[in-house]
């Protein structure tokens, strides 16, 4: 749980970046954006848990935080997949975690 809240006071940093900056930003520079020259990676085709999926796409990604920040203004609870280095089940412990740490640019639409 301290790991959760660590990360909820990181994010506060971002707490007035309009999402359509925050969507920029993961869309350009985002691990998962990059475009893969030699085509699909060899490990596409393993059996990987979320977690796991978090750690081999995310780990070297430059822009995690603006990742998770955006997904848990737009998904919230109802999130899916993985975002910001984080698997469903840690992002939905974090979000009533990050939804204490105060007001938001919750600009949804933009």
């Amino acid at each position: 749980m301290n790991r959760l809240i660590d990360i909820a006071w990181r994010l506060d940093r971002l707490r007035w970046t309009p999402a359509a900056v925050l969507s920029g930003i993961v869309t350009r520079d985002g691990a998962c954006m990059w475009p893969v020259s030699d085509g699909p990676p060899d490990w596409l085709d393993l059996p990987m848990t979320d977690h796991m999926l978090a750690a081999r796409i995310c780990a070297a990604c430059p822009v995690q935080d603006e990742c998770l920040e955006l997904e848990l203004r737009t998904a919230g609870a109802n999130t899916l997949g993985v975002w910001g280095a984080l698997a469903e089940d840690d992002r939905r412990a974090l979000h009533p975690l990050w939804l204490a740490r105060g007001d938001r640019a919750m600009d949804r639409g933009a």
